[in-house]
């Protein structure tokens, strides 16, 4: 091998791991909005809601199987259509190095570019977006409850009319919130099924909310709730809130 070949190779490993470097990170990313939420997966894949991702081992096929089909019967649902193909091999690519996996495959093209999928935001939207999920914010980030442009978790129906203000915002009514009672113990509650075995509901009661399973007969619902939407956005000021207005409004299309 010539001296030029060796280094024209060389230069050629280095961009491909840098690369990979960047697709890991990106995944990081994703999961840190979308995954590690608290009542489903930990920050890093450590156990929390959800059973833990670090270090049991997993090989890349489990992974990719688990991530884009899900698992049927858990809260577990496939990001295959949720995500773009970017940012589901990105986070398939970081859960694979939770497991011990140092270079995880990047596909049949080979180290795989992290490029945008959706329409540039302007200053203002982008800085909305990073507000919607900005993990330092905890459980009073808006993505705790809602879903958007494939981040955060859909507590709530799918938002699809953005508040003209931040004032509508804090005043939006909330028809869909009950007030259950179940041992004498009254609540707010968001109702997702009721079948003959068993009731699923969110407990709003708490931040985030707790899906709780009950049997049928066990618990009362009725019309109305003291609960506000208001209530669970204290940690965002009026422009924070205004900011991610103007980025609601730009990725929901009425």
């Amino acid at each position: 091998m010539t001296k030029f070949a060796a280094g024209a190779l060389i230069l050629a490993l280095s961009c491909a791991a840098q690369n990979a470097s960047g697709v890991i990170k990106h995944g990081e990313e994703i999961f840190s909005k979308s995954c590690a939420t608290g009542y489903c997966h930990g920050v890093g894949g450590a156990p929390s809601g959800a059973p833990r991702l670090a270090g049991r081992g997993f090989d890349q096929d489990h992974i990719i199987r688990i991530v884009s089909r899900g698992v049927p019967g858990t809260s577990m649902t496939s990001f295959a259509t949720k995500l773009s193909r970017e940012d589901l091999v990105a986070v398939i690519a970081y859960v694979a190095t939770l497991n011990g996996i140092a270079a995880p495959n990047l596909g049949a093209g080979g180290a795989m570019a992290v490029r945008p999928t959706r329409p540039a935001l302007t200053e203002e939207a982008a800085r909305g977006s990073r507000l919607f999920t900005e993990a330092v914010r905890g459980f009073g980030r808006c993505s705790t409850c809602h879903e958007v442009a494939g981040f955060g978790i859909s507590v709530a129906a799918p938002i699809v009319s953005v508040p003209a203000s931040v004032a509508e915002l804090k005043a939006l009514p909330t028809p869909n919130v009950k007030t259950g009672t179940m041992d004498g113990e009254a609540m707010p509650v968001l109702v997702l099924s009721e079948g003959k075995l068993s009731i699923v509901f969110y407990d709003l009661s708490s931040v985030p909310p707790v899906q709780r399973n009950a049997e049928p007969g066990s618990v009362e619902f009725s019309e109305g709730s003291t609960w506000r939407h208001a209530s669970v956005m204290g940690s965002y000021t009026d422009p924070e809130l205004a900011a991610i207005l103007t980025y609601l409004r730009a990725v929901i299309k009425p």
